[in-house]
């Protein structure tokens, strides 16, 4: 049901209140689905590790995450913006730096944000999955990170659900070929389903911001 009412997210007792372009609206709240999935069980593994590797820091080594932090904005599902304690900031670039191949840091880097892609294209088949992407190639250091949707119906315009499935190598050049990692993900694309493609940019541990595409597959 949409209502009109100050901005507001999360739930409380049997009801979820959010919002999608058509403005606030509330729900009866839903049990989550925890299927435990591979990837599912290797993100707690990621957090629960970093949760002990920060109670591990120094007082200057949390105080500089957290200076990080304040300079890290981001957007809720109200569209508010917010910044990070050092905790998330301290999450956010190892998580990262552990998608791009590339070793942790108990040190606050420099923020050094890198360019986001200009444009994308995606090509589907039963047989291929390509990205091309510009700039090309990336600039030296910065690799692609590639975050792929289940088949979706062809009708579908919206897609909230994106697993990482594909890390470039640095300053790689257009296309990505994604169709191995999606397969593996995935399985074999189906003709007529449509597939999403969420790209970023990373260097650092730090990512640029997202270009979305999607194809049907012929």
């Amino acid at each position: 049901m949409k209502f009109l009412d100050v901005p507001r997210s999360g739930s409380y007792a049997g009801i979820t209140s959010s919002r999608n372009r058509f403005g606030q609206y509330v729900r009866n709240r839903a049990t989550p689905v925890n299927p435990g999935s591979t990837a599912q069980l290797a993100q707690r593994a990621r957090l629960s590790a970093a949760a002990a590797a920060w109670r591990g820091l120094s007082g200057d080594q949390q105080a500089g995450w957290s200076s990080l932090g304040a300079m890290i904005s981001r957007t809720d599902s109200l569209g508010q913006s917010y910044t990070l304690d050092g905790f998330q900031a301290y999450v956010s670039v190892n998580n990262n730096l552990a998608f791009a191949g590339s070793s942790s840091t108990d040190d606050a880097p420099a923020l050094a944000t890198p360019d986001a892609l200009l444009t994308a294209a995606l090509t589907a088949t039963t047989s291929t999955l390509s990205l091309a992407y510009t700039v090309t190639p990336l600039a030296t250091g910065v690799k692609l990170l590639v975050f792929a949707s289940p088949q979706k119906s062809a009708g579908r315009q919206f897609n909230g659900d994106f697993r990482h499935i594909f890390t470039s190598s640095a300053a790689a050049a257009s296309p990505a070929n994604i169709f191995t990692a999606y397969q593996t993900k995935f399985g074999t694309p189906v003709s007529g389903n449509k597939i999403f493609i969420l790209a970023v940019a990373t260097i650092g541990g730090f990512e640029s911001g997202p270009l979305i595409v999607s194809d049907i597959v012929a």
